[in-house]
């Protein structure tokens, strides 16, 4: 054997590698580069919610329409220009991939060429991604879904192969994309009893040292495989910048005396890596604000936030917050209900993030449901206190919302399922105040296929037939005074329509306009007609008029810039 040629080869490959390394920005440039993110929540994540990974039919059972499972439209490549243009730099999109993948671990080509897609949207941008295995893991809910991937040694080791050639599709899919895409490893991974804070926190007779450490252990062994895969691939996967949890994505804390919460940031390992400076750790956080704690939760932000940096950025990788808001996914409420009090939260959660060296990605509110499609924001003062307290200034972005839109709104329902329904009204409505609901379509529809159903306060449903374009339905006394909600049901296995205008109508004949969101079972898009007609650069089955940028991707909405088509240099202005 010629171990002098040998050793050359090496010595060659170690260069390439360490240009490579030079090339690739390094994690904590990347968090820094990144400024502040934003999570396109419940949409690739979204999932139907199989109970047993031990059946085949846990596996695969879903398409595309996954997308809508959880109410949110179709995403847009105009979403991420919104945030681009609000002063976003960077976009977490949640992954879930069981739902689209075979009992042996095979991810299906159509689901994987969707969220290719969506990254080369936030990518068209000029937006840093990031791409994970999502509602793979996390709590479990008792006959309707169990997570396949948990924080156990067990589990590890039943499933690490078919974890690892997860993650061997997904880098080799993505291999030869630049810098600003990064990987996450897994999302909230708990132990098998789903114990939130930390491991066996959820265990009946309480905490377990010997099977809260095999937790960790597992953690750290998921870790270490998606380091080992990815790295493993070709491409710039060899130094490409990645994300590894915590457990639980937990964030530490202290409960007076009880330090056990610590665990999941005092037990997390820096994985080894054959190139160095090129991963990150990520936790999540959801204080519990409420109207008369402000004080409190800003005092244990500012621990908390130094505790990452003292405890888990000190074991050699900077640290990100994946997912913030407030507990129990309340952040809506208080954003409608203690505006003040949260805005300012929002404020000190960034600031106090920025000055330890800290990245965050709000999850998922500021433009929710439909409005995505627009785009617009419909908390645009609570986008602006983010971008303003990481960057301080919100100077020349823009917050649009409905109001500023020039043209009509089309909204356009599609029902996949019999029995599925849109929410007209999500929200109590007393009989008091209002008196009726209208609705008005772009035709008469079908017979028998659509109807109002009222939610009253019992539980129970009231349906009445939509049979004219232009319907309204009147409030009964034998509704009661409550009512819990009202919905557009549809009974067809599949149908689309068009809505013009919905609105609440009050005893004094004065009304309130409405915007739909799906409920179950549907997808709701809104489209604003103008005069002007935008270009729009469709695909084609010509390659010769394919749009890529200069990185090589597929661009299906270039804005200004330079871009390469049909081989040659092409300007869009």
């Amino acid at each position: 054997m010629n171990y002098k040629r040998l050793l050359t080869i090496s010595m060659i490959a170690t260069s390439v590698a360490t240009m490579q390394a030079q090339s690739f920005e390094t994690a904590q440039e990347a968090v820094t580069n990144m400024g502040v993110g934003w999570n396109l929540g419940n949409t690739l994540e979204a999932h139907a919610k199989k109970p047993n990974p031990d059946l085949d039919s846990y596996w695969g059972q879903e398409g595309l329409e996954s997308e809508n499972d959880w109410g949110q439209p179709n995403t847009k490549p105009e979403v991420f220009k919104m945030m681009k243009e609000a002063g976003f730099g960077a976009i977490r999109i949640p992954v879930t991939w069981y739902n689209h993948m075979d009992k042996d671990g095979n991810v299906n080509a159509e689901w994987m060429a969707r969220v290719k897609q969506v990254v080369d949207y936030a990518l068209a941008q000029d937006l840093y991604c990031i791409i994970n295995v999502h509602h793979d893991t996390g709590a479990d809910e008792a006959g309707v879904h169990v997570s396949w991937i948990k924080a156990e040694g067990a589990n590890y080791d039943k499933n690490k192969s078919k974890f690892e050639k997860l993650w061997l599709q997904i880098a080799t899919e993505f291999k030869d994309y630049d810098q600003r895409l990064l990987f996450e490893s897994y999302n909230e991974m708990l132990d098998k009893y789903s114990s939130w804070n930390y491991a066996t926190s959820n265990k009946s007779g309480g905490y377990n040292e010997t099977e809260a450490m095999d937790a960790y252990k597992a953690i750290n062994d998921y870790a270490q495989s998606f380091v080992n895969v990815v790295r493993g691939t070709e491409g710039n996967n060899g130094v490409r910048n990645l994300v590894v949890n915590t457990y639980g994505a937990c964030c530490g804390g202290k409960w007076g005396s009880n330090e056990l919460p610590m665990g999941p940031i005092r037990e997390m390992k820096l994985p080894e890596d054959v190139t160095s400076n090129h991963l990150i750790f990520q936790i999540h956080s959801y204080p519990g604000l409420k109207p008369n704690n402000l004080a409190t939760i800003k005092s244990q932000v500012t621990t908390m936030m130094s505790d990452l940096k003292t405890i888990l950025a000190a074991k050699g990788a900077p640290v990100i917050v994946g997912e913030w808001g407030t507990l129990n996914d309340d952040s809506d409420v208080n954003y409608n209900n203690n505006k003040a009090n949260y805005l300012e939260f929002c404020k000190h959660f960034v600031t106090e993030a920025k000055n330890n060296g800290i990245i965050t990605f709000y999850w998922m509110g500021l433009s929710d449901g439909s409005n995505r499609s627009l785009p617009v924001f419909h908390q645009p003062d609570l986008a602006e206190t983010i971008v303003k307290a990481y960057r301080g200034s919100t100077e020349g972005y823009k917050y649009p919302v409905r109001s500023d839109i020039i043209g009509d709104i089309v909204t356009v329902v599609d029902f996949k399922q019999v029995w599925s329904e849109v929410y007209l009204y999500n929200n109590t409505i007393n009989t008091n105040t209002y008196k009726a609901i209208e609705l008005e379509l772009d035709a008469a529809p079908e017979s028998g296929v659509l109807k109002f159903k009222v939610y009253k306060s019992n539980g129970d449903g009231v349906n009445v037939d939509i049979t004219t374009a232009k319907s309204k339905m009147s409030f009964t006394s034998a509704m009661g005074n409550n009512l819990q909600k009202v919905t557009l049901q549809c009974f067809s296995s599949t149908y689309q329509t068009k809505v013009k205008s919905a609105y609440l109508v009050k005893n004094d004949d004065t009304k309130e306009q409405l915007y739909l969101t799906p409920f179950w079972g549907c997808s709701v898009d809104e489209t604003v007609i103008t005069a002007i007609n935008p270009i729009v650069y469709g695909k084609t089955n010509d390659d010769n008029h394919q749009i890529y940028s200069l990185q090589g991707l597929r661009v299906d909405n270039p804005q200004r810039g330079i871009y390469i088509k049909n081989g040659k240099k092409y300007i869009a202005k």
